[in-house]
C-alpha cells in the first residue's frame, strides 16, 4: 500500500472536525487538521456560544422589570455594549484556545492554513504552498451565511457572523429572515432597546417547526416589541439620506430606514473553492456534500460530517457523526449515527425545546394521532405586572400511544427537552408519561399531568 504523510487529514477545526481528529489520533493514527480561521467552528466562534451570551444579556431587561413584582427596587439599569461585547469575545477566545490545546494534547497537528483538495489523496495548503497526502480525508468545513441572489445592495448588509463584533449598538435594525437565527437575534436586539423589524417572506416564522409552536413564537416576537412584516422580501438596500443609515425597500413598496440591516436567510454548506471536483467528490445543486449513512462521500476514502452534509445541522450531531466516523474507519466497526428523534432548542425569548415529530409530520407518517396541549402562565410571573405564557404539546400515535413528539415554548424549555428527549428516543407511551409522578411546583409537571385530548373544533371532533 502506498505511503502517505497522514492517516487522516481533516479540513475544518469545528466541533465535528476536532472530535474526529482527536479520537483518530488517540487510536494511534497520524492526524492533521487544517483551519484557515481559528479552532472552534461555527458554534464556538460565530454561533451557539456567543449567541447564547447575547440572549442572556438581552433577557436581563425583562428580569429587571419583573423584579419589582417581588419587592425589589432598582435604579435605572444601563447597558454597555462594548463592555459586554469584549467580555463575550474574550470567552470565545478562551474556548478557541481550549480547542487548540485539546488537539495538541491528543497529538494532532494543527495547521493554520486554508486547505484544498488537489487530488484523491492530495491536499494543497494555500498559504504555505506545500502539498501533503493522506490515506483518509474528512471534510468538516461547516456552513456560511446565505446571501440572497440578485439582492441589490447586499454588500451594505451584515451577516449573522458580523453581529458579535459591532462597534456600537444600532439604534434601528432590519432583519431579513424568519428562521431560528433571525428570530433569536430579533429578540436579542429588541431586548437591548434596539428598534427591530423582521421581514419574512412566509406567513409565520420558524418554517419546519410544529404549527402551534410557530404561531406561539410569532406572537411572542410581537409581544417583545419586534415589528414583524410577513409575505415580504427585501428588494434593495441603498444608502439613506441620513449618514451611515440604510434605506431598505420591500417588494411591497414600503421603505424602512435603519442604521443596520442583517441578512439572516439561512446558511449554505461551505464547499466553494475546496477543490472537491479534483477528487471526484459529488455535490448536489446546493453545494451539499452527498454522503451515505456512514458519512462516506462518493469517494471511498473521503468522508464528511456536520453542516456541510446538511443532514441535521446541530453541533452535537456533528460530534456524534464524527464519533461514528472514527468507529467506522479507525476501529473497524461500521457505525451509522441515528438521526431520528434529536432534541433541539431555539433560543428565542421565551425559548423553544422540541423533540420528535410535529403534528403534521405525525399525521402524514402514522395517520390518526392524539394531541394533548396546554397554554398557561407559569408561577414565576404571577407576581409581575405582565406574566409570561408557556405552551406544551404532546403528539401521540393513536394505535399504540407512543409519544412521537414533544414541543415546548417557555422558560427552561431547552433544559426540559433534554430529559424528555430520552423518553421520546426510548419510544415511551403516554401511559408511561402519565405514570410518572409530577415534581411540584414546576412548569415541567404539565408534561405528566396532561389528561384531556385536544379536539380540533373545525373538524367536528375528528382528529
Amino acid at each position: 500500500m502506498a505511503d502517505f504523510d497522514y492517516d487522516l487529514f481533516t479540513i475544518g477545526a469545528g466541533s465535528g472536525g476536532v472530535r474526529a481528529s482527536r479520537l483518530a489520533s488517540l487510536s494511534g493514527a497520524k492526524v492533521a487538521v487544517a483551519e484557515e480561521y481559528r479552532p472552534g467552528g461555527t458554534c464556538v466562534i460565530r454561533g451557539c456560544v456567543p449567541k447564547k451570551f447575547m440572549v442572556y444579556a438581552s433577557s436581563f431587561a425583562k428580569t429587571f422589570r419583573h423584579a419589582k413584582g417581588y419587592g425589589w427596587t432598582l435604579g435605572v439599569p444601563e447597558f454597555s455594549w462594548p463592555a459586554f461585547r469584549d467580555a463575550m469575545l474574550g470567552e470565545v477566545d478562551r474556548l478557541s484556545g481550549i480547542y487548540a490545546s485539546n488537539l495538541a494534547k491528543a497529538g494532532v497537528e494543527l495547521i493554520e492554513d486554508r486547505a484544498e483538495l488537489a487530488g484523491p489523496h492530495e491536499i494543497r495548503l494555500i498559504k504555505s504552498g506545500r502539498t501533503v497526502t493522506a490515506r483518509h480525508i474528512l471534510i468538516a468545513t461547516g456552513g456560511v451565511p446565505n446571501v440572497p441572489e440578485g439582492l441589490e445592495g447586499a454588500e451594505l448588509a451584515l451577516s449573522s457572523n458580523d453581529l458579535f463584533h459591532l462597534d456600537h449598538l444600532p439604534e434601528s435594525l432590519v432583519i431579513a429572515g424568519g428562521g431560528y437565527i433571525a428570530c433569536e437575534f430579533a429578540q436579542v436586539f429588541a431586548g437591548l432597546g434596539v428598534k427591530t423589524c423582521l421581514v419574512y417572506r412566509g406567513d409565520t416564522v420558524l418554517r419546519g417547526f410544529d404549527d402551534d409552536v410557530r404561531a406561539f413564537v410569532h406572537e411572542q416576537l410581537k409581544e417583545s416589541g419586534v415589528r414583524v412584516i410577513t409575505h415580504a422580501v427585501i428588494k434593495s438596500i441603498k444608502p439613506s439620506d441620513r449618514e451611515g443609515w440604510r434605506a431598505v425597500t420591500l417588494d411591497k413598496g414600503e421603505v424602512i430606514e435603519a442604521d443596520a440591516v442583517v441578512l439572516a436567510t439561512g446558511r449554505d454548506p461551505c464547499t466553494a473553492g475546496l477543490g472537491l471536483e479534483n477528487a471526484g467528490v459529488k455535490l448536489d445543486d446546493r453545494g451539499v456534500i452527498a454522503v451515505d449513512k456512514f458519512s462516506r462521500t462518493s469517494v471511498d476514502h473521503i468522508y464528511a460530517v456536520g453542516d456541510v452534509t446538511n443532514r441535521v445541522n446541530l453541533t452535537p450531531v456533528a460530534i456524534r457523526e464524527a464519533m461514528a466516523f472514527v468507529e467506522t474507519v479507525f476501529a473497524g466497526r461500521e457505525t451509522a449515527y441515528d438521526h431520528s428523534d434529536i432534541a433541539s432548542a431555539v433560543f428565542t425569548q421565551p425559548p423553544v425545546g422540541v423533540v420528535g415529530l410535529t403534528e403534521a409530520e405525525a399525521r402524514r407518517a402514522h395517520g390518526k394521532v392524539d394531541i394533548y396541549k396546554s397554554k398557561f402562565r407559569p408561577m414565576k410571573g404571577m407576581l409581575t405586572d405582565k406574566p409570561d405564557w408557556m405552551f406544551m404539546k404532546l403528539v401521540v400515535r393513536a394505535e399504540d400511544q407512543v409519544v412521537l413528539g414533544v414541543h415546548i415554548v417557555g422558560d427552561d424549555a431547552p433544559e426540559i427537552i433534554q430529559a424528555v428527549g430520552i423518553a421520546v428516543k426510548a419510544k415511551l407511551t403516554k401511559a408511561q408519561f402519565d405514570a410518572t409522578c409530577a415534581v411540584h411546583p414546576t412548569v415541567a409537571e404539565e408534561l405528566v399531568t396532561l389528561r384531556e385530548k385536544w379536539v380540533d373544533p373545525t373538524l367536528g371532533g375528528a382528529v
